[in-house]
Formats: structure tokens, C-alpha cells, sequence
């Protein structure tokens, strides 16, 4: 009887978990048909709710960032991002995100902070090195905002060509 006790009790612990699951992926879609329609209020309530349910779901936690990126609300953005960095110390994604976001903050410091952990992480991240050469452009390092791009460049990122054509690199 006993054995039969742990064994429903384990049968609803799990349809009860994958039940939980499946409401948070169902919000997860709700918040990205939500975004789609440019509706970023209601992608963000839809986000919200799933975190309600799993406040450390990483998922909703990068598209809340996005949708509160895409809405201005930069703080907001940083501090989900900071939050996937905390449960997720080597995701190099949320660093490249939350430097461009403190770049528009032109908080350069924290955005050279993040992009060079990014590239630490991933040294042959594009991304990280052209997100990296506009900080240092707009902090007043030309140079080595060059140097970025053409690394970049090297590694195949044809958007780095433009760049650098664009900003006069030599």
C-alpha cells in the first residue's frame, strides 16, 4: 500500500510539473504572437505571467528583455538580462545584449564590461567584436573601434566591411 502511495503521489508530482510546463510555454507563444502584432504591452503581460509561474525561466526572461528593448524601457531590459547572467553565468547572447543596451544608455564602461566578458567567453563571437567597436567609437576610441570591425571582418562578417568603410578605417 505504501509502494502504491509513493507511486501516485510521484504520477501527479509529474502531471502536475509537465501541466505547469505546458501553461508556461502556452504564455511563451501568447507573448510571441503578442509581439508579432506589435502589441508590447500585451507580450509583456503574456512574459510576466509565465515568470509568475517560473520567475527563473530564462526563456521569458530573454524575450521580456527584448520586448522591453524594443519598447525603450532599457532598465527593465538590463535587469532581466542580469537576471539569465545570474542563473546562466557563460551565456554570452544576454552579455552582447545587455552591452548594446548600455550603450544606448552611453553607460560605456558597463557595455565594454559586458562585451568584453562576451568575447572572453567566445572569443570568435562577430557580433560581440562589432557591438564592442561601437562602444569604443562612441566613447571616443576610433581606433580601436577599427580594430574591432576588421577583426570581425577577418572572421567573415560582411557587416563589418560596411562599417568600416562608413567610419573612414584605415
Amino acid at each position: 500500500m505504501k509502494k502504491l502511495s509513493f507511486y501516485l503521489l510521484v504520477f501527479f508530482f509529474v502531471l502536475t510539473n509537465m501541466s505547469i510546463a505546458q501553461n508556461v510555454d502556452s504564455l511563451l507563444n501568447q507573448g510571441l504572437i503578442k509581439f508579432q502584432e506589435q502589441d508590447y504591452n500585451g507580450a509583456i503581460k503574456e512574459y510576466t505571467k509565465a515568470l509568475s509561474i517560473e520567475q527563473d525561466n530564462i526563456n521569458a526572461l530573454l524575450q521580456r528583455s527584448f520586448v522591453f528593448n524594443v519598447n525603450g524601457d532599457y532598465n527593465k531590459a538590463i535587469r532581466d538580462l542580469t537576471r539569465v547572467i545570474e542563473l546562466e553565468p557563460n551565456f554570452v547572447s544576454a552579455y552582447i545584449s545587455r552591452g548594446s543596451i548600455y550603450n544606448k544608455l552611453k553607460d560605456y564602461n558597463s557595455a565594454l564590461t559586458d562585451l568584453n566578458k562576451a568575447i572572453l567567453l567566445d572569443p570568435k563571437n562577430q557580433d560581440a567584436y562589432n557591438n564592442r567597436g561601437w562602444t569604443k567609437k562612441f566613447s571616443g576610441d576610433l581606433k580601436g573601434a577599427c580594430k574591432d570591425w576588421k577583426k570581425s571582418k577577418k572572421m567573415g562578417n560582411s557587416e563589418a566591411k560596411i562599417i568600416l568603410k562608413n567610419n573612414h578605417c584605415k
